[in-house]
């Protein structure tokens, strides 16, 4: 079982934490009635599914999003419709979580073909000579 496979399991969602409230988004007056914005909340020092090194690599790549208490708050009222609104911060928590253990990839050096090198030492030739000829003639 992946890490990613491990994170999207039941125990995860079990650790998370859904808050309703009042929603500026679409709705009209359906807005002033309805609980449908959800906050979505995961506290990643306090989360049992997640080992030591985990949690460091969330706490670091996550530090501008994480508060005091080290939890992250994802908002969601985009849809009119609180279920929707829950799929879609649950969609954006596991992008996040994802684009987090993503692991970068390398950079091989290579170097410039010879072709490449003398058509760009050719072009710098031509443009050196094209300025010449602007300037005056004495």
């Amino acid at each position: 079982m992946s890490l990613f496979q491990k994170i999207q399991s039941q125990f995860l969602n079990q650790e998370l934490s859904f808050q309703a409230s009042r929603s500026s988004g679409p709705g009209g007056q359906n807005v002033n009635k309805v609980n449908s914005k959800i906050l979505l909340k995961f506290n990643v020092p306090e989360s049992r599914l997640l080992d030591a090194h985990e949690r460091n690599l969330l706490m670091k790549k996550w530090a501008s999003k994480l508060d005091n208490e080290g939890t992250i708050v994802i908002q969601a009222q985009e849809s009119r419709s609180q279920l929707q609104n829950k799929a879609i911060a649950l969609r954006k928590f596991y992008a996040l979580v994802e684009a987090a253990f993503q692991q970068k990839k390398l950079r091989k050096a290579t170097r410039p073909s010879k072709r490449a090198i003398e058509k760009r030492l050719k072009t710098k030739r031509m443009q050196a000579e094209k300025k010449q000829l602007r300037g005056k003639k004495w």
